[in-house]
């Protein structure tokens, strides 16, 4: 039984996150009326009272159920939050592969490797609403853990720093109507590279055993005049680590906290000392990288949580 591996991108504002919820369909007693809205491409505030939580895992798990013909379940590496964009999410399942089905079984049934992973992302995506794209995908040992066997990912969170509110791109970018001081905001972001304590930057409730995380990379730069874009590399987040991240960095860039302060916000271990928590507007996942022996037997802590 073959294991594929999608590469999938998302604009998250209309899903409530990625990961499938209950109850994650209409509650009315028209079942091809119900999927019909939960895969629409109308917008959630033009939908009936009856569309409840739509989210990415729901949305393309039934599309790639209705590809091969099988009850397949869809396992994420990252729970990202609603209103949370993805260039990187990944994803897997495992389907039947044989290309003769055994007497008494209908033909068509899984995905023969045979076949092809571009075939599959091309029928996958005839089947995804406007708003969802695999970009992606080959095949990955049957042990593959998309969660377990992820070595880091990367996040971004961009700003748009002008006096006019964005238009075209206003899903995508939080709008900081001052233009801050990029320069004072890197060198803040320097002082969270490595292994700290990051209590001061989760969310009250974030539910783990520690707060302990190990940032590898974080860099602000401005990408255009009235864009500035946060990069934040990990091996693992806190619940809303990354937004809380980008809020404590843009008071930095706007003068209400010094590049000095990001130590001791730190030690403090004290949610009340760092910045707000910003809008996941601005939030994308833009990758998620493996370690060689994807598939293997050893696990490591589920430590990637929605940010």
């Amino acid at each position: 039984m073959p294991r594929y591996k999608l590469i999938v991108a998302y604009d998250g504002t209309e899903f409530c996150g990625w990961q499938k919820q209950e109850p994650f369909a209409p509650t009315g007693d028209n079942k091809s009326e119900q999927s019909e809205w939960y895969t629409s491409a109308v917008p959630v505030d033009e939908r009936p009272d009856r569309v409840a939580l739509r989210t990415v895992q729901h949305v393309l798990e039934r599309a790639v159920r209705e590809v091969v013909r099988e009850p397949v379940v869809l396992m994420g590496a990252s729970r990202t939050d609603s209103g949370v964009h993805a260039r990187g999410q990944v994803a897997a399942f495992t389907c039947r592969g044989d290309e003769d089905p055994a007497p008494g079984e209908a033909r068509g049934i899984g995905w023969p490797l045979s076949r092809g992973t571009d075939r599959l992302v091309a029928a996958v995506n005839g089947r995804l609403p406007p708003d969802v794209l695999v970009v992606g995908s080959e095949v990955v040992p049957v042990g593959f853990d998309p969660i377990g066997d992820a070595a880091s990912k990367g996040y971004s969170y961009t700003l748009h720093t002008a006096r006019e509110r964005p238009l075209f791109d206003r899903r995508f970018v939080h709008h900081v109507r001052s233009d801050p001081d990029v320069a004072a905001m890197d060198e803040a972001a320097r002082h969270l590279i490595g292994e700290h304590d990051f209590a001061s930057f989760a969310a009250t409730g974030h539910g783990r055993l520690t707060t302990v995380r190990t940032v590898l990379d974080c860099r602000v730069t401005r990408v255009c005049p009235d864009r500035v874009r946060i990069d934040v590399a990990g091996t693992g987040f806190l619940w809303n680590m990354v937004r809380i991240i980008a809020g404590t960095l843009t008071h930095v860039g706007l003068g209400r906290l010094l590049a000095s302060d990001v130590p001791g916000i730190l030690a403090s271990r004290d949610r009340a000392r760092a910045g707000p928590t910003l809008p996941p507007t601005g939030l994308c996942l833009e990758w998620i990288r493996y370690r060689e022996n994807d598939g293997a037997k050893t696990r490591t802590e589920n430590r990637f949580e929605e940010t």
